[in-house]
């Protein structure tokens, strides 16, 4: 869930209304958007299009740092049912295969560096 409540433009379709109250109340975008159209189609009309539009006027958007924390953990979600946000399982093993491989690779690329002769060279200039 979000910290607080945002329009997300970036995920909206219009204003973001309906992407910022499913990230705030942990729901999906789709879900958020059937509700507010059913509303509006079962007699809630000029109300639902008033709310929609004080929300997209009064809702800051959300800020940077929501994004990336949003973007790094959504990257690694997995979904059990079909109709969930997420990754099937097997993708999901498949991406953090990747990741943990690239990381491994950083850190033999550290290792090689820090057990080298111009690393030590490095350190004794710095000392200097």
């Amino acid at each position: 869930m979000a910290e607080g409540l945002y329009r997300d433009p970036s995920n909206g379709k219009l204003g973001g209304v309906c992407a910022g109250f499913a990230a705030y109340l942990g729901a999906e975008i789709w879900l958020v958007r059937i509700l507010v159209v059913s509303a509006f189609l079962l007699g809630g009309g000029l109300l639902v299009v008033m709310a929609y539009l004080a929300a997209c006027l009064f809702l800051d958007k959300v800020p940077i740092e929501h994004v990336q924390q949003a973007s790094f953990v959504r990257g690694h979600k997995m979904k059990n049912k079909p109709w969930q946000a997420g990754q099937a399982p097997g993708e999901l093993l498949k991406q953090l295969d990747g990741e943990f491989r690239e990381m491994e690779n950083k850190v033999r690329d550290m290792e090689a560096y820090v057990t080298s002769s111009s690393f030590k060279v490095n350190r004794e200039f710095k000392h200097l």
